[in-house]
């Protein structure tokens, strides 16, 4: 249907009220978080709220002297923001695709770029990526979280999870990829018949290897972000 009345409209995507949980998905690429108490999320990710909530820019010497030091090398790209407060919050991120994940004493790494929000409570680091820096203009840190609370994060289009096996490693592209069990470490290597075949210059020839146990997401999707622009 392409074609609305006004009351069809509303009725057809107006929020839900019924949700109760404290992360819901409103729809695919909009996230309700449901507040009573504090939240951290990706900076200028919010686009409405209800209620009484208060917002602060993360602290320079928030989290300590070592995550202040990791940031001011990763960029702006893991800049967090806190939100406070009772309401509704809604967030999001340039229409990307939001999954929700709860974990339950496991950890997890995310891209920098596409990690949307997560529970407080939850202990969280920053991974930076130096051995690909000067390869390629983005990806260069991750965020590894752990603990028992809710992290959502976004992927252009449908994600996709490849089992790693100790006789299957997995190869990515680092601008596609977008999340990883923690039990992984991955390397870079480059791939010499990859750079003669897209030149010197092309992230291609640059590839993450995950082996061991345990899985990586992926996107149908080449995201390519500044990470050291300030």
């Amino acid at each position: 249907m392409s074609k609305y009345s006004i009351h069809q409209f509303v009725q057809q995507t107006k929020q839900d009220d019924s949700a109760r949980e404290f992360f819901e998905l409103e729809t695919d690429r909009l996230l309700e978080v449901n507040l009573d108490g504090l939240v951290w999320a990706k900076a200028g990710s919010m686009i409405s709220y209800e209620g009484n909530i208060k917002f602060e820019r993360e602290g320079m010497l928030e989290h300590g002297l070592g995550k202040f030091v990791k940031k001011a090398f990763s960029g702006e790209g893991a800049q967090l923001m806190k939100a406070t407060g009772e309401g509704k919050l809604y967030v999001a991120d340039s229409g990307k695709k939001i999954t929700i994940l709860d974990l339950e004493g496991e950890s997890i790494y995310i891209n920098g770029n596409d990690l949307l929000a997560f529970q407080d409570g939850l202990e969280w680091d920053i991974k930076l990526m130096r051995r690909v820096a000067g390869m390629m203009a983005g990806g260069l840190f991750n965020i590894r979280l752990e603990g028992n609370g809710l992290v959502a994060f976004t992927s252009h289009y449908e994600p996709l999870t490849l089992l790693v096996t100790p006789d299957k490693p997995i190869f990515t592209d680092p601008n596609a990829t977008v999340a990883w069990s923690g039990s992984l470490e991955p390397d870079f290597v480059t791939d010499i018949q990859l750079k003669s075949l897209f030149g010197r210059g092309s992230g291609e020839s640059v590839q993450m290897k995950f082996s061991g146990n345990g899985f990586v997401v992926v996107q149908p999707f080449e995201e390519v972000y500044q990470a050291l622009q300030k």
